[in-house]
């Protein structure tokens, strides 16, 4: 081979070497952007992991888990957690009529409580129907607190009033409790609906108490108050005399509205006592003088006043003339001339 041959050769192999090395820094650089691009690792990605491996379950726990997966005699909780949590069918409701296979589906989160943190496979045992008694009666104690209006249906009756249910609880009416007046406990309430009001919770004795009389009170009094606002002072009504009191009559103006006619405001003449005038169940015109504060005030008074002001004839002026009357009949047919 002579010196033309291997000057070639060499120049040949330079060439390979610069494409290789031109190569290899391109997959280099494709690397290293490939490896720019995915997200470093960090603590975060292992987040629920790591307290999965720090979190401890104990016995008469309120925990949360998703359904994952449904069967005849029991339901499976994702609890994230090193091992799932098992609801036994039996476990799930008080409701006889619930039916567990329609109403739970994989997705749903239920709460549970903890029965046992090894039920001999591995598993967590829970409880729906433990947890929802004890979130019941902190519900309950919610609506007493805040005053909740409940809406109910009486589902029993007992000797002193009635049974109904609320968050599963069984509380109880009493019938003094059910209407704004006294009412009989017959049949007829069964399946009935009211609005209530719960005003005793005792945990402890398990003891829910419920009134719908003062749901009822309550409405009346807006009501009232109501009907008063639309009142228009110095408008005349009509009502019944419902009571006598020393200082003075209350008159019943219908719809649960009763207003005072002070004694001073009865008649035009002056009396000692309200009953010198008026008498219970007897109707008596009135003329609404104010409704401050919630409170009719009325006067029979003003009203005789404004009648006798209308009957009152006009005063006529008598005429009388300041000249003397003289004029004779003598006088009078001297200014007349006969032809």
């Amino acid at each position: 081979m002579d010196s033309t041959e291997i000057k070639e050769v060499k120049e040949a192999a330079e060439v390979e070497e610069v494409k290789a090395a031109e190569t290899k820094a391109a997959e280099a650089e494709t690397a290293k952007a490939a490896q720019d691009a995915e997200p470093a690792e960090t603590m975060e990605d292992y987040k629920e992991e790591l307290e999965a491996s720090f979190r401890r379950i104990n016995v008469d726990d309120i925990i949360s888990g998703t359904v994952i997966d449904v069967n005849e005699t029991e339901v499976t909780l994702d609890l994230k957690y090193y091992a799932p949590g098992i609801i036994k069918a039996e476990d799930l409701s008080n409701d006889p009529g619930f039916k567990h296979l329609e109403e739970v589906k994989i997705g749903d989160v239920l709460e549970a409580k903890v029965v046992s943190t090894d039920d001999g496979a591995g598993n967590i045992r829970l409880s729906r129907k433990e947890a929802s008694e004890v979130l019941a009666w902190e519900k309950v104690q919610e609506y007493l607190e805040a005053e909740t209006v409940l809406d109910v249906k009486i589902a029993g009756l007992v000797p002193s009033g009635v049974v109904a249910y609320v968050e599963g609880i069984r509380g109880f009416i009493p019938a003094s409790q059910l209407a704004l007046s006294y009412v009989e406990v017959d049949d007829s309430w069964l399946g009935k609906e009211a609005q209530v009001r719960v005003i005793t919770v005792d945990k402890s004795k398990k003891k829910l108490v419920m009134s719908a009389k003062v749901v009822l009170r309550e409405k009346a009094e807006a009501e009232r108050s109501h009907r008063i606002s639309m009142m228009v002072p110095g408008s005349v009504t009509e009502g019944k005399v419902e009571s006598l009191m020393p200082y003075g009559a209350f008159v019943d103006l219908g719809g649960g509205i009763s207003g005072l006619v002070h004694i001073s405001q009865i008649s035009q003449k002056r009396i000692a006592k309200p009953s010198e005038v008026l008498s219970v169940g007897q109707t008596v015109k009135v003329k609404i003088l104010n409704t401050n504060d919630g409170k009719v005030s009325l006067s029979m008074k003003a009203l005789e006043e404004s009648m006798t002001d209308v009957d009152k004839p006009e005063k006529v002026e008598e005429y009388i003339s300041r000249e003397k009357a003289s004029t004779s009949l003598g006088s009078l047919l001297a200014g007349i001339k006969l032809d």
